[in-house]
């Protein structure tokens, strides 16, 4: 009895990876900032038995990370891939390293990463995969730097995306040191504005909360949620209620947690079903 039980429990287990969505690594040359750097591809599992365009969802991750961390990091290792076969949407997560918050330097050509996500990037995932290649089938989310980075990017390129989120983001730049220790902030920012740390008005000038004009004029639709115990619900709040005194329509919502990947994995699935949904709306969903 019991070799019959673990046979079906083993059949079961067979079959469902047999039909899961498969991940690539994809290597991409950068000509912004003259290296290569990767992003990982979650592929659902309809798109080898379809000949179909799909929608594509950026998923970006956080500081002190790099391009898998979505992929190891969740309590449920299959987190992404379910999410991409459940919504038939394909899930990229590029390389965005540690501190980079998703901007160009102003002084260092090795850290462009508004140039490599909105140029480099998609071109080159639009040019692998049968992609809905204009913005119809482009959304993009993340989590705390993440969050910024997409907020940010969709901001300065609505011509791009057709909805954007955030996760526990780091909305307001100018604040970080702040909320964190000063002297450690600086270290990490050598990545991005070089030896020198950045005035106040640096930072706020690259802050997703000083965005708010772009924001309203490009009627995008945004999805924004944190954890109650976030170190960063201050500024969530803060972006969170200016949006609402310019009556710009938005998703937000407070859940319990905090700056954890539990909550991330929760959160995770309310944004893909929010991108779902306007994927469907455009016509750019795969049925």
């Amino acid at each position: 009895m019991k070799k019959m039980l673990f046979l079906c429990i083993g059949l079961t287990m067979m079959a469902a990876s047999a039909f899961a969505a498969k991940v690539d690594t994809l290597e991409i040359r950068s000509q912004s900032m003259d290296r290569v750097l990767k992003a990982a591809v979650a592929v659902p599992d309809s798109y080898a038995k379809s000949k179909a365009n799909y929608p594509v969802m950026y998923l970006l991750h956080g500081a002190y990370g790099h391009f898998r961390d979505w992929l190891k990091n969740t309590p449920d290792l299959n987190t992404v891939k379910d999410l991409a076969d459940e919504y038939n949407m394909i899930i990229v997560m590029p390389e965005g390293e540690t501190f980079s918050f998703y901007i160009d330097s102003p002084t260092l050509k090795t850290s462009q990463f508004e140039t490599f996500i909105t140029k480099e990037v998609i071109a080159k995932i639009d040019a692998t995969y049968r992609t809905v290649a204009t913005k119809n089938g482009r959304v993009i989310t993340g989590l705390s730097m993440g969050g910024h980075g997409a907020l940010y990017l969709s901001a300065k390129h609505p011509e791009l995306y057709c909805g954007a989120g955030s996760m526990s983001g780091a909305l307001d730049m100018g604040k970080i040191r702040k909320v964190e220790q000063p002297d450690e902030v600086n270290k990490l920012f050598v990545a991005v504005y070089g030896p020198t740390p950045p005035s106040d008005a640096e930072l706020q000038s690259h802050a997703v909360i000083g965005m708010i004009d772009q924001i309203k004029a490009n009627k995008m639709p945004l999805i924004i949620d944190i954890g109650v115990d976030d170190f960063l619900i201050e500024s969530n709040r803060a972006f969170h209620s200016l949006m609402v005194y310019e009556k710009i329509p938005h998703e937000y919502t407070e859940r319990p947690g905090s700056h954890t990947w539990q909550y991330w994995q929760d959160a995770v699935p309310f944004h893909a079903l929010f991108f779902a949904r306007i994927f469907k709306q455009n016509g750019s969903a795969v049925k």
